[in-house]
């Protein structure tokens, strides 16, 4: 019995090992189910839709496969080979011999490393495309989502989810599943080789299995747990610094530098306590699996020394100098990928982290969609209608209430009232931007439900009080990269709307650069570049809202008079704060609480002497105060 006292001693640090390690996992999982922990999709299903990804792909992962199968031959084959060499080295040596077999090894080397390049090369091209394919589909998602739910996500997280996440899952196709596919072939052809050699000796060895099952499943938990800390920290930062260098003028003009600093620090801080977390996870892990390995050369040595050195069999085998050395090379080959495992679990656990991020934003359905039998309209009057429209937020905090009234094609038709009274909104229905809860708006007599989304907003032009100029020229952003407009009818889109007075000084024209969000140029310029823009893309129905306000007296005097031009080009719908600037329209609707309370011309709502009226005496007196 003392002769396998030390197997047993292993035994028992393995035991202890097992114990203190399932408690942790035990403890974990009743926090886990404490606090909720955010785990929603299984890893299964993660690999499923990642593959779908790759199957477009799938002669080069074939290729691949034979290249990995040709590289592997030399984890498999090399022990067998020294082994071989060990006891010709022992017996009859020649020389010649020695050389042959030397060459043979080689040989299997040097196809293996030709092999593994190949295959490298082949994974990267294969992977990017991948990589493309998924950044392209969910920037097309994103596109998708309703202004409500893009207004409900911060900008922050959809920027990580396209290009940090994207880029953590690129080492699944690049890497990680062919390498486990690899590390399963090794480890297969090396039990296979190492029962053809000694079958008791690789007993012993499969003894370690269930250990190194156990460790992997444990540390997996708390491994992913890890690393969705780090993805969280990593998201709110990206989301915190989003935010706050776009509004860093607020910041400074407040002088909240300090206090933003702290924030910072503090989601930074965050972040470094979930990266430690994630290190120390992995900073176990690695350890332990060698510490499986250096104890299964242990007993090796032990049992196989002890055997051959005595001339004793073990379990009715011999066990010879060549078997040893064989058996030494493949413990090696066989925990080599379990340790490159443990290497990689750092890239594994990210990318799978990352791939639940993206594939939650993937299960976000759009709002706003296509009805199954959605029209393609080839032409749009201008014709308006809004039938006992309602329409809220959020349930049951109505914004419109039993709306109705018709705007003629070729009609101005002005919405004024006081802030939140329903006029900006009114403007979003009509481009779908949002869904009504009950009633009808209809184009030209079709409910805008059963036209196709892209097709409607097609004859809409939009312009805003808050302008996004976008980083380029100015050119890009007028044509936002539609091609077949010339530089002359970009000209005198710009000269309809009085902008070509301020291009011509510029000394680039149209390709002046435009900075982010635009911001070398006054907001009057911006203001005459979106009418320009909209113009050039010759719209049915065109909506300005607030177009006007925070403008300069000379450049609303110029505004006004592109305004008076562009009525002429079809329905027209104004939201102003500025009653002088709609004084021209053909009727005024004035909105209360979500209610039309008064329409009519300019003379007519003041000769009425109602709502309309005090609006305007108000700006009347605050003009003369002025």
């Amino acid at each position: 019995m003392r002769e396998y006292l030390p197997l047993l001693i292993v035994g028992a640090i393995l035991g202890v090992f097992s114990a203190v390690f399932t408690a942790g996992y035990l403890v974990i999982r009743r926090q886990k189910e404490a606090i909720g922990f955010d785990r929603n999709m299984k890893d299964g299903e993660i690999v499923r839709r990642l593959v779908k990804y790759a199957k477009p792909y799938w002669k080069s992962f074939l290729f691949v496969g034979v290249l990995m199968l040709l590289s592997i031959a030399y984890d498999i084959v090399s022990p067998m080979i020294v082994g071989h060499i060990e006891e010709m080295m022992r017996g009859q040596f020649e020389m010649p011999v020695l050389g042959r077999w030397v060459a043979v090894y080689a040989g299997i080397l040097l196809v293996s490393l030709a092999c593994s390049y190949v295959q490298a090369i082949v994974l990267q091209v294969t992977g990017q495309k991948i990589l493309s394919a998924i950044r392209e589909e969910l920037f097309t998602h994103i596109e998708s989502l309703s202004h409500a739910q893009l207004n409900a996500i911060p900008v922050g997280k959809l920027v990580t989810r396209v290009t940090n996440d994207t880029g953590a899952i690129s080492m699944m196709f690049t890497g990680i599943f062919v390498n486990l596919v690899k590390n399963s072939f090794v480890i297969v052809g090396v039990l296979a080789a190492m029962l053809c050699l000694n079958y008791e000796l690789t007993l012993m060895i499969l003894c370690f299995v269930p250990f190194i099952v156990l460790f992997t499943v444990i540390f997996r938990k708390f491994s992913r747990k890890a690393y969705r800390k780090v993805k969280d920290g990593t998201t709110d930062i990206n989301t915190f610094l989003s935010e706050h260098l776009s509004g860093m003028k607020i910041i400074q003009i407040f002088n909240r530098e300090a206090q933003k600093k702290a924030e910072f620090d503090e989601k930074n801080r965050t972040l470094g306590r979930a990266k430690r977390r994630q290190i120390l996870t992995f900073a176990v892990f690695r350890p332990v699996v060698y510490m499986l390995y250096i104890a299964s050369v242990l007993c090796l040595l032990y049992l196989g020394g002890r055997g051959y050195i005595k001339n004793t069999s073990f379990l009715g085998q011999t066990i010879t100098s060549g078997t040893l050395v064989s058996f030494y090379m493949y413990i090696s080959k066989f925990f080599n990928p379990i340790q490159s495992l443990a290497e990689q679990f750092n890239w594994l656990q990210s990318a799978m982290a990352s791939a639940e991020k993206i594939f939650t934003v993937f299960d976000i359905e759009p709002e706003i969609v296509d009805a199954p039998d959605a029209i393609e309209l080839d032409h749009v009057d201008g014709n308006i209608e809004f039938r006992h429209v309602w329409f809220a937020y959020e349930p049951d905090e109505w914004v419109l209430r039993d709306v109705s009234f018709t705007v003629k094609a070729r009609e101005t038709v002005a919405f004024v009232g006081a802030t939140g009274s329903g006029k900006t909104t009114i403007l979003s229905l009509i481009c779908r931007n949002y869904d009504i809860q009950r009633g009808e708006i209809l184009i030209d007599g079709i409910d805008i439900r059963k036209i196709k989304i892209a097709s409607l907003r097609k004859y809409f032009g939009q312009m805003l009080q808050d302008v996004f100029l976008f980083s380029g020229t100015i050119r890009s952003n007028l044509l936002l990269r539609e091609e077949g407009i010339s530089d002359e009818e970009v000209l005198e889109a710009c000269r309809y709307v009085n902008a070509d007075k301020f291009i011509s000084k510029l000394s680039k024209g149209l390709d002046e650069e435009v900075r982010e969000r635009g911001n070398n140029f006054s907001a009057g310029q911006r203001q005459l570049l979106s009418f320009a823009r909209t113009i050039l893309h010759k719209p049915s129905v065109m909506i300005l809202d607030e177009a006007t306000a925070n403008i300069d007296t000379e450049t609303e005097i110029l505004i006004q008079d592109s305004l008076e031009k562009m009525k002429n080009i079809g329905t027209m719908l104004i939201v102003a704060h500025r009653l002088s600037t709609i004084r021209g329209a053909d009727r005024i609707l004035v909105i209360s609480r979500g209610e039309i309370v008064e329409q009519g011309t300019h003379d007519e709502l003041l000769r009425l002497g109602g709502r309309y009226y005090e609006l305007y005496r108000i700006q009347e007196k605050k003009a003369v105060l002025g």
